[in-house]
């Protein structure tokens, strides 16, 4: 049985952390869960064999979760992701090292054998900087989409280094895609969690082994070697979530989806569909097509309570500008904080049926981020200033 320990992972000190997790991973070392010692101590329970780390949940509802993952799966999860890049390569890590995407991006190192590069906190000049120190033919980084937006305006010659740009965390907008291929980047959209040891499907389509499914409500299930062996000290939840019963184990999301010739698209989490006046809106779809709007910076539908309806769809917008309108796009509807609701809905009318059209509108100059870059929904409905 292996043994689990706490560690806490602190800025300044991955290199301590890439050592541990090499360990783990060859079996010369403990289990590691990340950061547990800061949030009190670990649960006991039955450990899976080559049990190598438990990882939290981002804990977007109810309480955190803690998925075991086996050295075998984190394996098979770097290697298949250097499969689809292209090769190995040189990683430049460049969120929180304790969040799955982040120890991937380490254990992808591992297993290329190259160099680790680490922004212990993420700035463009810092990016830059280490940028420009990569030594490997092909390099790789994996961010958030608010890190992206910020190197494309300032830098994106910078991101053109790379051989592939992983982008995870939170839902892109198709007007953030569009620039990066626009700037000459690519970018891999992920999809995982901490339950698939990070992004098992890139650009919709499964890495090699990893398999979908869809209920049929839509609710997502994915299946192959990178799958972790439950939660721990939590068998209750592990048997809603997971079949372990055979060696391609399967989990079951929570989201919603749509495969369309073999590529997944996800139409967000099924406790944040919005249920208005009896219809249900995903708010991926909304948040696509105001994001797609010109002046548009990014955007995220929710649902608030109403008497009349249940629910109405709410839409929290972040603009390129307030009052901006870009050069050349003389038909862009005006952002500011006066922008009305019935602008809103006349500027989207043409791509959402009239039951998915926003009610309510709040324009910041920022989201509230939760976890590494997730739009933080609970956040949201509770700030002031929404126009109904």
């Amino acid at each position: 049985m292996p043994a689990l320990v706490p560690y806490a992972v602190r800025p300044g000190e991955v290199d301590a952390y890439r050592s541990a997790l090499e360990r783990a991973l060859d079996g010369s070392g403990p289990a590691l869960a990340p950061d547990s010692a800061a949030s009190g101590p670990l649960p006991d329970g039955p450990l899976p064999d080559d049990l190598a780390l438990v990882v939290s949940t981002s804990g977007s509802t109810g309480s955190p979760k803690r998925a075991m993952l086996t050295a075998a799966a984190l394996r098979a999860s770097a290697d298949a992701t250097h499969e689809r890049l292209g090769g190995p390569g040189q990683w430049l890590l460049a969120m929180p090292a304790q969040h799955i995407a982040g120890t991937q991006v380490i254990i992808r190192s591992l297993r290329a054998g190259t160099d680790l590069l680490v922004l212990d906190r993420f700035d463009v000049d810092g990016f830059v900087s280490l940028t420009t120190q990569l030594t490997h033919e092909r390099a790789y980084t994996s961010v958030v989409p608010t890190q992206l937006g910020r190197l494309l305006d300032a830098a994106p010659e910078s991101l053109r280094r790379y051989a592939g740009v992983l982008l995870g965390g939170a839902a892109a907008s198709p007007t953030l895609l569009a620039r990066a291929a626009d700037a000459g980047v690519r970018v891999l959209t992920t999809y995982g969690m901490s339950e698939t040891a990070g992004g098992c499907v890139y650009d919709g389509v499964p890495l090699a082994g990893v398999s979908i499914e869809l209920e049929d409500d839509g609710r997502i299930t994915l299946s192959g070697p990178t799958i972790a062996h439950g939660y721990l000290a939590d068998p209750e939840r592990t048997a809603a979530a997971f079949d372990l019963s055979t060696p391609l184990r399967q989990f079951r999301t929570d989201d919603l989806g749509k495969v369309r010739d073999g590529v997944l698209r996800v139409l967000g989490r099924r406790d944040d569909v919005i249920v208005t006046g009896g219809m249900k809106v995903a708010p991926q779809v909304v948040q696509d097509a105001a994001a797609a709007l010109p002046g548009v910076a990014d955007a995220v539908a929710l649902a608030l309570p109403d008497p009349e309806w249940g629910q109405v769809v709410a839409l929290a917008l972040v603009p390129t500008g307030f009052g901006h309108v870009e050069r050349g796009t003389s038909d862009a509807v005006r952002m500011s904080e006066r922008w009305t609701v019935r602008q809103v809905r006349d500027a989207l009318r043409a791509d959402l049926p009239a039951y998915a059209l926003p009610r309510r509108v709040l324009v910041l100059d920022a989201l509230p981020l939760r976890g590494p870059g997730k739009p933080d929904r609970v956040a949201l409905a509770t700030l002031p200033g929404w126009q109904d």
